[in-house]
């Protein structure tokens, strides 16, 4: 019983529209021919109309409330900033990939990867830089990084992908080759 009940109130908060322009249109007709005045249907439409404008601000959320939310955390994926933020899927990776594109300037990053972006905090992206540059290899680089929940060796070339596209990844001071030679003598 219970669920016939949610899945009633379902549909008529689907088609709530409707019968707000019902009710106008109701209060119009009996306005019309017994007062012969529209006013109390002007005043509701114009309350329905607040109404729905007001019913749509606390659904904008904010690129500064979602980087602040993001920074929070060294590595977030989409799918955990949409669980906790109680967002849909599609909203969020919207708003990351708006995100994404203009990250050439900022310290912390957004990669797309198998279907699905993630952020990587600041702090994280300092980390990868200074391995990078000490001439780390991938594999070497996630070890050192797996405290940044970092997980597998496609993300670190994917941010190393993703730091070159924006020219945010200096030369290495020494190469891998050398780095591995002077180890062993």
């Amino acid at each position: 019983m219970p669920k016939k009940y949610i899945i009633f109130l379902k549909s008529i908060a689907r088609k709530w529209f409707i019968f707000v322009i019902i009710i106008i249109l109701i209060i119009a007709l009996v306005g019309w021919i017994g007062w012969k005045n529209l006013t109390p249907a002007i005043v509701v439409t114009i309350i329905f109309i607040a109404l729905l404008i007001l019913s749509y601000i606390p659904r904008i959320y904010s690129p500064q409330k979602l980087k602040k939310f993001m920074n929070n955390y060294y590595r977030i994926e989409d799918k955990t900033i949409a669980k906790e933020s109680r967002r849909t899927l599609s909203d969020i990776q919207e708003k990351m990939f708006n995100m994404s594109q203009k990250q050439e300037n900022n310290d912390w990053l957004i990669v797309f990867l198998n279907k699905h972006y993630i952020f990587y905090h600041e702090l994280t992206i300092e980390k990868f830089k200074e391995f990078y540059n000490k001439g780390f290899r991938d594999k070497e680089i996630l070890e050192r990084l797996k405290e940044y929940d970092l997980e597998t060796r496609a993300e670190v070339k994917t941010i190393e992908d993703t730091l070159i596209k924006y020219n945010r990844l200096s030369k290495r001071e020494i190469s891998v080759k050398k780095r591995m030679e002077n180890e062993r003598f």
